[in-house]
């Protein structure tokens, strides 16, 4: 969604295809891709992958509408925030979605609406088990994890509100630091357990505001005493 987002920021025409989990990784070796990782860009006849190579590549590649501020002191500031909101945030709402899942697997049909997999919805959310298992895995969702997630989630927010407050994030021209952060809180908000709570929140209007269409749904899942630091 980042990706999409900030080559729609560019005003650059694309086109889409979406990997299944896990299988992208061979899929990525096989089109020439260096890394396993999405998302993964070919553009002007290079190959980039990730949402931090792919913003510096859009702004060389296309300057106008830039998604680094020119000022060094805030280009620097926003810098830490876009490494944060990859390394520090983007981990939790994922390992909290292939957890949901694996508990309420038909809540994948959410996210799959509007997928470009090549293979029939249906089709996917029924044989979608074996995929979540191994995603489960590969990010370590086990219930420690998700609970320490869980417990970490309320100062991750006040940080993205700090940032909010000084200018770092919501500019009125978004920065690779927003297209970064919002895109995680977004898919926060499609859990009914965190909603009304971070709904509250600056960040979340900063989210809606940015990423307006979000597709998944996951309905009540954790376990009350997880979440009672939340409210």
């Amino acid at each position: 969604m980042a990706g999409r987002l900030m080559l729609e920021h560019k005003g650059i025409a694309y086109h889409r295809v979406d990997l299944i989990p896990g299988l992208h990784k061979p899929i990525l070796r096989v089109l020439g891709f260096k890394d396993t990782t999405v998302p993964a860009l070919r553009i002007d006849g290079r190959r980039i992958q990730g949402t931090l190579r792919i913003s510096r590549a859009l702004d060389e590649l296309c300057p106008d509408l830039p998604l680094f501020l020119e000022d060094e002191a805030a280009r620097a500031a926003v810098e830490e925030a876009e490494r944060w909101g990859e390394a520090q945030l983007q981990p939790v709402p994922r390992r909290l979605t292939w957890w949901a899942v694996r508990r309420n697997p038909p809540a994948t049909r959410g996210f799959l609406e509007g997928a470009r997999l090549h293979v029939p919805l249906g089709l996917a959310v029924r044989t979608a088990g074996p995929i979540i298992w191994a995603e489960v895995r590969i990010n370590r969702a086990t219930d420690v994890a998700v609970q320490a997630d869980l417990a970490a989630l309320p100062a991750m927010l006040d940080q993205v509100d700090v940032w909010l407050n000084e200018g770092v994030l919501g500019r009125q021209t978004p920065t690779a630091a927003d297209y970064q952060i919002a895109t995680s809180v977004r898919l926060l908000l499609c859990f009914e357990d965190l909603r009304e709570t971070i709904g509250l929140r600056p960040a979340a209007k900063f989210a809606r505001t940015l990423v307006s269409d979000f597709p998944g749904e996951v309905p009540a899942v954790f376990p009350e005493a997880w979440i009672a630091g939340l409210r």
